[in-house]
């Protein structure tokens, strides 16, 4: 099979459509583009029956989805916006900046926290040795870390870059004399978080339409991104008057 399969007369397959943007999008599939049409992003024609047909117009949009979604970390109701104006004439698919941006660190920086920092990244597979010497912690610190379930290594006991982050951050707080034991709340909290957020998208998932899986993930992460957002104001708020009490 080639590359790209011939476009047939009145549109291409949904098939097609894949072989066109998997270059640039390895991760694109079916359900995918089910759930952006479900979205109301591209609206490709259907043949008598059933079958979706899409244009060039079509691939198009697709790929300005996917490089905002991408390389600026757009929500979707963010990127409709600018496919609306696209549509009534005041900008040109195109316009996003195509050149990649170098991925934001997560922060607690002011300001909302865009759901695509909550997008799965690149699995990476890091040792125990690494983890240690990337953080700057040491064996009995990062023992006490995995007990108290705050990192918890993959199955084959390799850890990916959120543990490097976890063990460099709980490092630095053990310098204000925080010890593991006090960095439980924190996962308390996050694992109540989390519960409360899959109680909203599980269902979601269960459906049966098409996309219902990739509208559920989207739904987390706009629930996790709301709820760092929130938890940051709270922290902040109760903080502020912290020395006069």
């Amino acid at each position: 099979m080639t590359a790209v399969r011939q476009q047939t007369q009145g549109g291409m397959s949904i098939g097609s459509v894949l072989d066109r943007l998997r270059p640039d999008f390895p991760d694109i599939t079916i359900s995918k583009i089910r759930f952006l049409e479900a979205e109301g992003l591209i609206s490709p024609e259907r043949t008598p029956s059933g079958y979706r047909r899409f244009s060039i117009t079509d691939c198009e949009r697709l790929r300005f989805v996917l490089t905002a979604q991408r390389d600026q970390y757009l929500p979707l109701k963010v990127i409709k916006e600018q496919l609306e104006a696209i549509d009534s004439g005041a900008a040109v698919v195109g316009s996003t900046d195509s050149a990649p941006r170098r991925p934001r660190a997560l922060t607690v920086a002011p300001g909302e926290v865009s759901p695509e920092e909550f997008r799965p990244h690149r699995e990476v597979r890091i040792s125990r040795v690494d983890l240690l010497a990337r953080s700057g912690t040491d064996e009995p610190f990062l023992a006490e870390l995995i007990r108290s379930g705050l990192i918890v290594p993959g199955a084959a006991g390799f850890f990916d870059e959120d543990a490097v982050t976890l063990a460099r951050t709980a490092k630095a707080m053990s310098g204000f004399g925080l010890e593991v034991r006090h960095l439980r709340a924190f996962k308390l909290a996050a694992d109540r978080e989390a519960g409360l957020v899959a109680q909203i998208a599980g269902p979601v998932a269960k459906g049966r339409d098409a996309g219902a899986r990739d509208r559920a993930e989207e739904m987390v992460r706009e629930l996790a991104a709301l709820s760092l957002t929130l938890h940051t104001c709270l922290v902040k708020a109760a903080v502020r008057g912290a020395l006069d009490r």
